[in-house]
């Protein structure tokens, strides 16, 4: 169980938009005795998609059953996970959703609907099914890539909140409540650096504060400051910006390699040796962030501010 994950909407820090619409949509279901509508949660990884599904099964007081959609291949996994909602008003919480095979995405919408799901119980022409009604449900879902999902899929989620990437002071409110669950005394400049070259992303910040706990450890560092945060940084390549080694990996192959682009991200994918997901889950969202390559119909190109990047001296000491 991860211990830093927040428990409530009180506890849970930045997305106050999302998290307004949420609190308003929970306590008008308790009060109507209702079902909370499904819920889709967008945008990239590491936001907190995951934990804000969690809280709204606590409010509720309801079950939270999770699966993820790549993990859901064939018609009888999906029907097995729906099948297994044994109380009114669980939450079922599917990640990734965009990575359902388009044929279980009816299944899917209709159980969402009506409740009900058809179990295939012989095959050919005469194939003949058996319809099992399911008790009343909430879905949440999250995905990176809501564009890939079909038109029918997303009507039948009565909420859409989208995930923005966090502020700096959000970070840093978000690295000093975890170094408390981590019993680990930090200064406020230093959770601030960290914060800093965390991407803008939750997830990153608490990695790289967990690397700093280790750093600290094994010196026998009782106080975190800003040199204790910048020595284990240093240790696993993190610059001044957050960027990685595999970030710069791309930034040098698309300046090098590529010519600045336009360049597929197939043939990036090829030449670095990952797959084109990781590259678009890990590295892009947060190189387009900072302006540092842009998306076009031909392909990445680079951007000024890369190139002004990789001739720094910024750069240089990532090395």
């Amino acid at each position: 169980m991860n211990i830093l994950r927040p428990k409530s909407f009180d506890e849970y820090i930045g997305q106050e938009t999302i998290k307004r619409l949420l609190k308003i949509s929970v306590d008008a279901a308790k009060k109507r005795n209702e079902m909370l509508d499904h819920i889709l949660l967008s945008g990239p990884p590491g936001l907190g998609k995951t934990t804000l599904a969690s809280i709204l099964a606590y409010e509720m007081g309801k079950n939270f059953k999770f699966a993820i959609a790549s993990a859901l291949q064939k018609p009888i996994d999906l029907v097995g996970l729906l099948t297994s909602i044994d109380k009114e008003g669980s939450v079922l919480f599917i990640d990734e959703i965009h990575r359902l095979p388009k044929n279980l995405e009816e299944i899917l919408y209709i159980s969402m609907e009506d409740y009900i799901v058809d179990i295939s119980v012989s095959k050919g022409v005469g194939a003949q099914s058996i319809r099992l009604n399911l008790p009343p449900f909430t879905l949440i879902c999250a995905t990176t890539k809501p564009g890939l999902l079909s038109s029918p899929l997303i009507d039948r989620f009565g909420i859409h909140g989208y995930f923005e990437f966090y502020q700096v002071e959000e970070l840093t409110a978000i690295i000093k409540r975890s170094a408390q669950f981590l019993e680990l005394d930090i200064e406020e400049e230093a959770s601030e650096f960290l914060a800093k070259r965390s991407r803008f992303t939750p997830r990153v910040a608490n990695k790289l504060l967990r690397r700093v706990r280790d750093y600290v450890q094994v010196n026998k560092i009782k106080l975190i400051d800003v040199e204790a945060a910048r020595k284990s940084l240093e240790i696993i390549n993190i610059d001044d910006l957050g960027l990685n080694d595999l970030d710069r990996k791309y930034l040098r192959a698309l300046k090098d390699i590529f010519k600045g682009g336009p360049v597929g991200i197939d043939n990036i994918s090829q030449f670095l040796g990952e797959s084109p997901e990781t590259i678009e889950d890990l590295c892009e969202p947060y190189l387009l962030k900072i302006d540092f390559i842009q998306r076009t119909p031909r392909g990445r190109i680079l951007t000024e501010n890369a190139l002004n990047y990789l001739e720094s001296k910024n750069y240089e000491k990532s090395l």
